[in-house]
């Protein structure tokens, strides 16, 4: 009588582990689909949003340049000193990027360990 009851509880037991292991992996790939799905959506909208901005910042570069050229009465020095502003801006966010790399991964890891 006690080795039927201690198969019966060992087979639960079994049951119980598989019921488990199979919970966890359908969690697992619930948690990698959330993932994934943030991160592509987090990419679409950053590429939408990057390629108006950038639209945006080529047409706001062409006015100033053009308004540069009315004021120097030359077109080569409008578009140099607008090229020029643009090499000085990146010079600056090259010198702080460390400020920027830490707000994204507390972000991001915020995201993946969620």
């Amino acid at each position: 009588m006690a080795l039927t009851e201690l198969k019966k509880d060992l087979t639960e037991a079994e049951a119980d582990v598989r019921s488990y292991l199979e919970n966890s992996e359908e969690y697992a790939k619930l948690k990698i689909f959330k993932v994934l799905m943030e991160l592509v959506t987090t990419f679409a909208i950053t590429l939408l949003v990057g390629a108006l901005a950038l639209l945006a910042l080529f047409l706001l570069s062409w006015a100033a340049s053009n308004a540069l050229n009315v004021v120097l009465e030359s077109a080569y020095l409008g578009f140099l000193f607008t090229g020029m502003g643009y090499i000085l801006i990146a010079i600056i966010c090259y010198y702080l990027r460390d400020k920027i790399n830490a707000p994204l991964l507390r972000k991001f890891s915020k995201h993946y360990f969620d």
